[in-house]
């Protein structure tokens, strides 16, 4: 097995402006606190009993699951934004979904329509929801912008950077 059943997530969100639009996507990883890790995109299931957890100093290069929205542009005065939101189910053996949005306007916009989805997504499911959590960030475009948002999930076992 590659991976083990994460047991633990955080909620994580970033924006920079940056030399290039890749750059502005690096810098807001690393707002985000994820920049130095090897992130690992997934599909958007929570796993059962998966807890939230404040977010940890992740180990450098670590291979990192993320469900994650992410939006860069290069025009200027632009408003884009990326959230993510968690349809937390009632019944903590059962999964919880995992949404992610991200477009041109303002982030008040893109939040809704992502905890809306996360709620759709729950119902197509027949799960009651316990709770929506989210988080999004939004930029204001000057040459190349980025605004990034993830769920990182992690294992409980493996411990994040040793302070030092």
């Amino acid at each position: 097995m590659i991976f083990k059943q994460p047991t633990h997530y955080f909620i994580a969100a970033g924006h920079a402006e940056g030399y290039s639009p890749l750059n502005a996507f690096d810098q807001a990883l690393l707002e985000a606190g994820v920049g130095d890790t090897n992130l690992v995109r997934m599909s958007s299931i929570l796993p059962p009993s998966c807890q939230r957890i404040e977010p940890i100093d992740l180990p450098y290069g670590a291979l990192v699951p993320v469900a994650y929205a992410d939006m860069v542009s290069s025009n200027p005065g632009e408003w884009i934004a990326a959230a993510v939101a968690i349809g937390v189910p009632a019944d903590p053996k059962l999964p919880g979904l995992i949404m992610e949005h991200h477009g041109v306007g303002r982030l008040d916009e893109i939040e809704a329509q992502v905890r809306e989805m996360a709620v759709q997504g729950m119902a197509y499911r027949n799960r009651e929801i316990q709770k929506v959590v989210s988080i999004g960030m939004e930029h204001q475009v000057d040459k190349h912008g980025a605004a990034f948002a993830g769920v990182v999930l992690w294992d409980e076992s493996v411990r994040g950077r040793e302070e030092g």
